[in-house]
């Protein structure tokens, strides 16, 4: 999968180079990342990329010619989405990062920076996306979540494919307990199912603490969850 970042700050995307898996996986050619710097676009002798905004008003906002020019510049590829990073976007899944990872085969993330970007570089996004309700310096943290999340997702970057399956949020329910040895850690005991042997035993126990957790901990992606299980026995 290719990626390509524009962003006025491409070294924040460099640690992802080798971060573990993650930057194995780029090391081993299962994605490549690419950055674009709109300043290097700029036409001005100053370089200049922000402006005051039409109106009055705090602050600074992206112009539209770098960044259309930095857009511009990135070679197209089948199956290309691109993303902007907004706290106005939709808010992240898990759902979204399968999707990207399973149906494109480029992503581009357009980063804004100051106080904003001027309003017709939205029409350079095929979706907008946000990690959370809250306001960031600028694009690229939420877009390093983003490339981590898929590129763990490509085949090849995780060894065991089935541990993907399992996890927090690939079914709206959150992970089940871990445990490894020993089986008793300063009074803390391993619970005797999962010691038992009893694999049926262990899975049930295992989608019980799902169940569970994601009552407790998130009601509101259980009550999703529910609704696509019509004949499920409730919680006692």
């Amino acid at each position: 999968m290719r990626l390509d970042v524009v962003s006025l700050a491409p070294e924040a995307f460099m640690p992802l180079l080798a971060l573990g898996v993650i930057g194995r996986a780029f090391s081993a050619g299962i994605a490549e990342l690419h950055t674009h710097n709109p300043r290097d676009f700029a036409t001005d002798r100053y370089r200049k990329v922000d402006d005051e905004p039409y109106g009055g008003g705090a602050g600074m906002v992206l112009k539209p010619e770098p960044v259309f020019a930095a857009f511009e510049s990135i070679p197209l590829q089948l199956q290309r989405r691109v993303l902007l990073m907004s706290p106005q976007g939709k808010p992240l899944e898990q759902a979204d990062l399968r999707r990207w990872a399973t149906g494109y085969g480029q992503l581009v993330f357009l980063c804004g920076h100051y106080e904003g970007f001027d309003e017709r570089i939205r029409s350079l996004a095929d979706e907008e996306i946000s990690i959370g309700d809250f306001v960031l310096t600028g694009g690229e943290l939420p877009a390093a979540v983003i490339i981590n999340g898929v590129v763990r997702l490509l085949p090849g970057t995780v060894g065991t494919a089935a541990s993907l399956e399992e996890e927090s949020h690939s079914t709206l329910l959150l992970e089940h307990p871990h445990y490894t040895r020993p089986a008793d850690f300063r009074g803390m005991e391993v619970p005797a199912v999962l010691r038992s042997g009893d694999h049926g035993a262990i899975a049930r126990w295992r989608n019980q603490q799902q169940q569970e957790r994601t009552a407790q901990r998130r009601p509101d992606l259980f009550s999703r969850w529910e609704e696509q299980q019509p004949n499920r026995i409730p919680l006692s």
